[in-house]
């Protein structure tokens, strides 16, 4: 039976739950082409099926800061995904903060362990700074899922060299979380 796999892009375009803006970059704008470029590849592979929380750039999830995460999380359970993958990209006020994270609910669960294998991926395919896999319960995405989940911080668009890896290397980051999954699930 194929692995459900649901990619939540996180934020919307504009207006609320709008994320993060840096060097000329949209968070909401990468975290949904690299979410599609994602689900493109995992739908080649007849191991898995796929659903994202938004179908195009311009669509906004929800009606507010609140019910925007409560649908990405209702479609999720709803549709039973077996793995809630959250993209999204990290912003500091400090320009030089840089690197790859991973957030999760709790340590050693079938989350951590595609957390870090995902995290591997990133930092070995990309070259972003390896910042480890962290535990957040008050994530709402981690806390109300069903299923294992991880919130991506894929690198910082606040960092120059970061937001040049998250404008010009989409489809690597892409390949990196899919080899991550395969990885963990089928090695």
């Amino acid at each position: 039976m194929a692995v459900k796999i649901f990619i939540d892009q996180g934020h919307n375009p504009y207006g609320f739950n709008s994320g993060s803006e840096a060097n000329g970059l949209k968070e909401a704008d990468i975290t949904y082409n690299i979410g599609i470029l994602l689900a493109d590849i995992l739908k080649r592979d007849e191991r898995f099926l796929v659903l994202t929380s938004r179908t195009c750039i311009s669509q906004v999830v929800g009606y507010s800061n609140r019910t925007s995460l409560e649908e990405r999380v209702w479609k999720a359970n709803w549709w039973g995904a077996d793995y809630f993958l959250s993209i999204h990209c990290n912003y500091s006020e400090n320009p030089n903060a840089n690197g790859s994270e991973i957030y999760v609910y709790k340590s050693r669960t079938e989350a951590s362990e595609m957390a870090n294998s995902i995290l591997t991926e990133i930092v070995d395919q990309l070259g972003t700074r390896n910042r480890g896999v962290k535990i957040n319960p008050e994530y709402y995405v981690l806390r109300k899922t069903k299923m294992p989940a991880n919130l991506i911080e894929l690198a910082f668009i606040s960092n120059p060299e970061d937001a040049e890896k998250l404008k010009n290397d989409q489809q690597m980051f892409a390949e990196a979380i899919y080899d991550g999954i395969v990885n963990e699930l089928f090695d």
